[in-house]
């Protein structure tokens, strides 16, 4: 940042000024966040792939039925069998469940079991754009008609069944994030300050962002931006997150320079015109990266990559503009009991990190080696990693009605009872393609079509559960079969095929953004260290990181936790947040490196570098990394995996690629990381980590790399 920025910024005037100007956005824009959450749209399209079969199939059957209409399957049994009397209190039931909300044509049933011991009534309700949010209240009413009977056992099952589980996992996501988060950063900045007052300011700076980018990101949504359950629960924690960082290492730097300089808005201006840079390329690496995002088939996550990108471009202006402010309006006085006195002890000169850069410095080549090893060794695990998306069962991290309900089902019915398959075709050739639909193995029970517009509509069983791989393979038929005898214009739909249409285009999402989030990283550390080599070593590391936090997890979750699979979406959800906020320590270690080896050379610099930074950097890992394990607070698989993963990847990202890995190998490549700028031309150091005398050569290229 320019000396002109940082003075208007931490000015002896315009500092209020600053306060203020905030002031009043925050005050502005709280009603607005307010509304946010109810805002979010998590009705069907929402969530898929745009271009999508099942999505085509959800367009083309509005014209008989609500897009957003999921089936509530009623499921009663009784393990002697069903009795008369249960039989007529199942038939008084059906007509009364049309009373239970906007229903979407028939009420179906009481089917019976060939045993007798189970019966089924299916109710196809209209849940509207708010989606799953209804869910749960619908389902209750269903409750509050089939209770009464205490040997007669009712489940709702079925999406709607489903749809109420999964909103109810999501009751109070944002109090709940919100405070979990808010614990864990209050919590980490008293240890690391060890102040009753100072880590107040950092939470009201990064509490005001969040309610600001709340308050923006509910404008856009009136211009047509989609926030859903994902993208509301993550922005929460991603701002916390970023902008308790990016505070982290401005005090920091702060409390560095007010140890050199008795004016503390001298020390500010000096400290935002050196980490400035640092800050602004971090986080603009995490606004790019998070935008690489929208190019994604599925809509939640293309959807999730401009709220992301927001939320942390608000948390770095604050963090730049409303932090430091707020500092310089406090005094010194706001760091007691550990006041930094002008000419006191410099910190990079002892330390832990100070000591472990002095065991790394004599051997570098065999640190780095042997680190790469071992992480590459538990990387491996990622082999085991089963990403082929969570039955229904093993979405949640307790036993719920829909889920047992859903058991029942497949012991008396065939398994895909509830959740039909839907097939739209043209009318000239619907009876070709029912006869194909009705054909292909897997599939029983296909209804005759039912014609609007030139268009027909048919639905049929599957025999196998809707969440397998078996029942995967049936749509995959189906599809080839209806493609057969109605062409490309008919569409094979339902719950099964939108469930491995969204696996897939997860995939597809996944092998495109990651190499496009990598080129987007490599270009910002190129321009920021001025090098070629460097920025990519540091991918390199974080690649690594990456793929060990993988494999660790992988074990994790098969082996210890249970959960026995892994979300789709979980290798590019960790890729993202890892590469994307894990660069963050390796840009703000490596512009330090950078400046210290124009006065020191290389060697120095690095260890300088890990000195000063290594005791921040590893407090903001821990801040990130717990806010990201608050995700696993909620009783959803998805989110307690991605909450495992990235905690453990930033963990290791700070305390060992980072600390130990990038320092070593930088000691090891000394000036080469610097290829090719000047710096580069500096000659050899000596294996004690200090650097040699310098010679003309490398004057002229330190003079020519300020």
């Amino acid at each position: 940042m320019s000396n002109v920025a940082t003075r208007m910024i931490v000015g002896r005037r315009s500092k209020w000024v600053v306060v203020g100007l905030w002031l009043v956005l925050i005050l502005g824009m709280g009603g607005l966040a307010s509304k946010l959450s109810g805002a979010q749209k998590n009705d069907t399209k929402s969530w898929l792939p745009g271009s999508a079969e099942s999505t085509q199939a959800l367009d083309l059957q509005a014209a008989f039925k609500s897009p957003n209409t999921y089936e509530a399957v009623v499921v009663y049994s009784r393990a002697g069998g069903l009795s008369e009397a249960d039989l007529r209190k199942i038939a008084a039931d059906a007509p009364q469940f049309r009373g239970v909300g906007t229903i979407d044509g028939v009420v179906t049933g009481p089917l019976v079991s060939a045993d007798r011991q189970a019966a089924q009534t299916i109710v196809p309700l209209d849940l509207g754009h708010n989606g799953w949010q209804k869910a749960p209240d619908l389902v209750d009413r269903i409750r509050a008609i089939t209770a009464g009977d205490p040997g007669l056992t009712v489940h709702v099952s079925g999406p709607t069944g489903f749809a109420a589980d999964s909103a109810d996992a999501f009751e109070g996501l944002d109090s709940t994030l919100l405070f979990a988060a808010l614990g864990v950063v209050i919590v980490i900045l008293l240890l690391t300050y060890r102040s009753p007052v100072l880590w107040l300011l950092p939470v009201l700076a990064t509490g005001g962002a969040l309610g600001v980018a709340q308050g923006l990101i509910y404008l856009l949504t009136k211009a047509g931006l989609t926030v859903n359950g994902q993208s509301y629960g993550i922005l929460t924690v991603l701002v916390f997150g970023a902008g308790t960082d990016y505070a982290l290492l401005l005090i920091a730097r702060y409390r560095e320079e007010l140890r050199r300089h008795h004016d503390r808005h001298e020390a500010m201006a000096l400290a935002l015109h050196r980490a400035g840079p640092a800050i602004v390329a971090s986080g603009s690496t995490v606004v790019l990266g998070m935008l690489c995002l929208t190019v994604a088939e599925m809509n939640s996550t293309s959807g999730l990559g401009p709220v992301a990108a927001l939320g942390v471009a608000v948390a770095l202006v604050a963090g730049l503009t409303l932090l430091p402010a707020l500092l310089v309006c406090c005094g010194r006085w706001v760091f007691w009991p550990r006041r930094p006195a002008e000419g006191s002890d410099d910190p990079t000169t002892h330390g832990v990190w100070s000591r472990v850069g002095a065991r790394i410095a004599p051997h570098p080549r065999r640190v780095w080696i042997a680190t790469a090893l071992v992480l590459g060794a538990f990387s491996f695990g990622a082999l085991d990693l089963r990403a082929n998306g969570l039955t229904n069962e093993q979405a949640f991290r307790a036993t719920v009605d829909s889920v047992v309900g859903e058991k029942v089902l497949a012991q008396h019915f065939p398994a895909g009872s509830g959740t039909p398959v839907v097939v739209l075709a043209k009318e000239r050739v619907s009876s070709a393609v029912r006869s194909a639909f009705a054909a292909t193995p897997g599939i029983v029970d296909v209804s005759a079509p039912v014609v609007r517009n030139g268009e027909a509509y048919l639905q049929g069983t599957m025999t196998a559960a809707p969440d397998s791989a078996a029942g995967f393979r049936t749509i995959d038929r189906v599809r080839a079969a209806v493609h057969r005898a109605g062409g490309d214009d008919a569409k094979v739909g339902g719950g099964t095929a939108i469930t491995l249409d969204v696996n897939r285009a997860t995939k597809h999402d996944t092998r495109l953004i990651i190499p496009l989030v990598l080129l987007v990283v490599f270009v910002i550390l190129g321009v920021l260290l001025r090098a070629v080599v460097a920025p990519l070593v540091l991918i390199a590391t974080v690649v690594l990181s990456f793929g060990t936090a993988l494999g660790i997890s992988a074990l994790f979750f098969n082996h210890v936790l249970g959960f026995g699979a892994a979300d789709t979406g979980l290798p590019l959800f960790v890729f993202v947040f890892l590469v994307a906020l894990g660069i963050d320590y390796n840009i703000f270690l490596m512009t330090r490196v950078r400046e210290e080896s124009v006065k020191h050379g290389t060697r120095r610099g690095a260890l300088t570098g890990l000195a000063a930074t290594g005791g921040v950097i590893t407090s903001a890992g821990l801040v990130l990394a717990g806010t990201f394990a608050v995700l696993a607070t909620l009783p959803l698989t998805a989110f307690a995996e991605i909450g495992f993963a990235v905690a453990l990847g930033v963990l290791l990202d700070t305390l060992v690629v980072r600390s130990v890995l990038v320092t070593s190998l930088t000691l090891d490549l000394g000036s080469v990381m610097w290829w090719p700028s000047p710096l580069w031309r500096q000659p050899a150091q000596d294996v004690d980590g200090l650097p040699s005398q310098r010679d003309g050569r490398e004057e002229s290229a330190v003079a020519e790399s300020r």
